[in-house]
This record gives structure tokens, sequence and C-alpha cells, in this order.
């Protein structure tokens, strides 16, 4: 049985596998996660956390993706 856990990216509401790391849950929504700022339940994650921080249920992502430019 595919258990899934909820959460809100960018006010939306998603599901993921249990036990799903951040930079995996960019990879399944679609970002390049080299390319986004994400911030974790209201505070910015740096990069060096992403591997080990495990997606929760109820979990808050908003995801920012950089855009270059001059």
């Amino acid at each position: 049985m595919s258990e899934q856990i909820n959460l809100i990216v960018n006010g939306e509401s998603r599901s993921c596998p249990p036990f799903c790391t951040l930079p995996k849950i960019l990879q399944q929504l679609g970002y390049n996660p080299r390319l986004v700022a994400v911030e974790y339940n209201g505070e910015i994650l740096h990069r060096q956390l992403w591997e080990q921080t495990e997606i929760q249920s109820g979990d808050r992502l908003e995801v920012v993706t950089i855009v270059g430019g001059g």
C-alpha cells in the first residue's frame, strides 16, 4: 500500500511519499533544486540542510525560482 503525506507548497495542497527529502520533493514538483530558494515552515532553509530535511505531513514550503537578468 502506497501511503502519501500532505504538505502545502506555495499555498497549494500537495502530497509526496513518506520519508521524502527536500531535493526529492522539489524534483517531483518539477523544480530544478539548483535554481530555487526554499522557505521551510516559515524559515529560509540553507541548501546544506536540504538532504537531511525529511518532509513531514503538514509542512509548508515556499519555493522561489531564481531568475537571472540584467
